[in-house]
């Protein structure tokens, strides 16, 4: 069978449009962020959805008040189309022509949601597993991938959209169907399955996010990561462990991946092998298949926690302290640019989180990222997100035009999950016109090399600047840079909090705030150190009382520092004024 998949759009009174796809899950409508884009009053916002899979194509209408044709006949929910048929959305018509024609009753790779009221014609036959051979864990698999091709089977009635049937609902009718299935087989299940245990994790591959649902729920797991179908890892404490749990094959991960990126207006196929997403919760979501990934499917997911993090949650993990937190109030307040500087994990995008928490209710907040992740509670908060490119490569919305369009807002603070290129120049321009109390994240090994990822990333911007003019755009706008790591028992420390003084010659001159000197590691592998100041004062620090505001300067004193930390719990909050 040829892998060659065209996709052709007949528009009125144009010439056809012809595409080569790859295998994928393609929405339909007239929605900007619609993978095929059709503009036209009688076609809905979300019209339908294309689903192509190992040679195989389904159309789904999504209740669209015109309806989808399929060869002139109107369709009811999903149906398989052979290559060549002629889909009709209002004026439209597509053609995809695959090298092999879809069998008329291909199984559908998801189970279908249940109607409510809908009862089965006639009652199905008793299900029968195959012979199980080889280890437990394979045993297990092998019944389970039976069970879901017999849900599929049992329940291939029409499916409703997420409007049309409760939550509640849905898992009523799929675990009576499932419980059903593994009461007629529960005699002949192998020592170690219980009848319950299958279910539920039938149920959750059916149509939640599978064996990786109960480590979501845990609070102790802070990322999870899938490396293909038999593989998964999670984060605890800071450390990575292998659990015992696995997906049935590779088909599941990608329908889990599908599940995930499809609500957002997302795709991942061979064409665009990888994708960024993010879970109702914020949690940061990233998967990348084949042909990239040599070992299947892999999910990353790391974490967030339900309730955000305070500051207060940050001093008690021990990443920071108390006068740590309250010099970054101070400078939270004083409308002083800042950059979260870490490494990849270092926990950049909590910390920002926390120091968003500092921002006064009566300003105007506008948040740009890539996938939205940052959780505000302040009420005046404008979230603006990008958006990748359609079918047709057209429809990208990036960070830099989010940027652009934010200064024409009226922000008085813009926040910017990550900056990663060209977009660093229009930060650092909007940080030098008038919107200072800037907040991003950049990744890097220390506060100097954030001066250098600048550099190099206003170059991606196109513009050929000199580098000194770069830099002295850098050292004008950046105030401070707050670096986080991750250490070696999986820790993470604010090691350096540290303030751009100006330029010097064609150098910019940084002087280190704070710092966290690692001293050692005791005999369970925890890494011992200390917090400490370096003697310096900010040279900021004189406006606090021009702004009616007061800090204990004993935080920049090492003799200070010294105290039992216990004693210094006390002076947070209250000590500006």
């Amino acid at each position: 069978m040829s892998d060659s998949i065209q996709l052709e759009i007949q528009r009125p009174g144009k010439e056809p449009s012809i595409y080569e796809i790859e295998p994928g899950i393609y929405s339909v409508g007239k929605d900007d962020d619609c993978k095929i884009s059709l503009s036209h009053d009688d076609v809905e916002g979300r019209h339908a959805i294309i689903t192509i899979r190992d040679g195989l194509c389904w159309i789904e209408d999504l209740d669209a008040r015109t309806g989808t044709y399929l060869d002139g006949k109107k369709i009811e929910s999903r149906v398989a189309v052979k290559s060549g048929q002629r889909i009709g959305i209002g004026p439209f018509a597509l053609v995809i022509t695959m090298g092999e024609n879809v069998p008329e009753s291909a199984p559908q790779p998801v189970p279908a949601i249940p109607e409510p009221g809908d009862i089965p014609i006639k009652p199905p036959a008793p299900f029968v597993p195959t012979q199980l051979v080889g280890p437990e864990l394979e045993q297990k698999r092998s019944i389970k991938q039976q069970i879901h091709r017999e849900l599929v089977e049992r329940m291939d009635i029409k499916r409703l959209t997420a409007s049309r049937i409760s939550r509640e609902e849905l898992r009523n009718k799929v675990l009576s169907t499932i419980r059903n299935i593994v009461g007629e087989v529960s005699s002949r299940l192998p020592p170690g399955i219980t009848p319950d245990t299958l279910a539920k994790e039938i149920y959750e591959e059916a149509v939640g996010l599978g064996p990786i649902e109960d480590f979501l729920a845990d609070p102790e797991v802070t990322e999870v990561m899938v490396n293909g179908h038999n593989q998964i890892y999670v984060e605890k404490k800071g450390k990575l462990v292998l659990t015992e749990k696995t997906f049935m094959d590779d088909t599941s991960v990608l329908a889990i991946i599908e599940r995930i990126v499809s609500p957002l207006g997302r795709r991942i196929d061979e064409s665009q092998p990888y994708v960024d997403a993010r879970l109702p919760d914020g949690s940061r979501v990233n998967a990348i298949i084949h042909p990239l990934s040599l070992v299947g499917p892999c999910l990353t997911i790391r974490k967030f926690s339900k309730i955000p993090f305070t500051d207060q949650d940050m001093i008690r993990f021990g990443t920071m302290t108390p006068f740590i937190a309250q010099f970054m109030q101070a400078c939270i307040l004083l409308r002083k640019n800042i950059i979260v500087s870490g490494g990849t994990g270092s926990g950049k995008t909590t910390l920002l989180n926390v120091l968003s928490s500092y921002l006064p209710e009566s300003e105007r907040i506008v948040t740009i990222e890539d996938a939205a992740e940052l959780r505000l509670k302040q009420r005046h908060v404008v979230r603006l997100e990008a958006r990748p490119p359609n079918i047709e490569g057209k429809g990208a919305i990036t960070i830099r035009d989010l940027v652009r369009n934010a200064l024409r807002m009226r922000p008085d603070r813009i926040v910017i999950g990550e900056c990663r290129g060209g977009e660093a120049l229009d930060m650092l321009q909007a940080m030098n016109t008038g919107h200072d109390g800037s907040l991003t994240t950049i990744h890097a090994n220390t506060p100097r090399d954030v001066v250098s990822r600048l550099e190099t990333m206003v170059l991606m911007s196109g513009m050929d600047l000199p580098v000194r003019a770069i830099r002295e755009q850098v050292a004008a706008a950046i105030d401070v840079i707050v670096h986080e790591a991750r250490l070696s028992d999986g820790s993470r420390k604010i090691t350096h909090i540290t303030e751009i003084v100006g330029l010097e010659g064609d150098q910019i001159t940084m002087q280190d705030i704070f710092e966290y000197e690692q001293t050692g590691v005791d005999k369970d592998g925890k890494v011992v150190g200390n917090f400490r100041p370096t003697g310096s004062v900010p040279t900021f620090i004189e406006n606090l009382s021009a702004r009616g505001m007061t800090i204990n300067r004993s935080m920049f004193d090492p003799m200070q520092w010294k105290e039992d930390e216990s004693k210094k719990t006390a002076l947070h909050r209250g000590m500006i004024g």
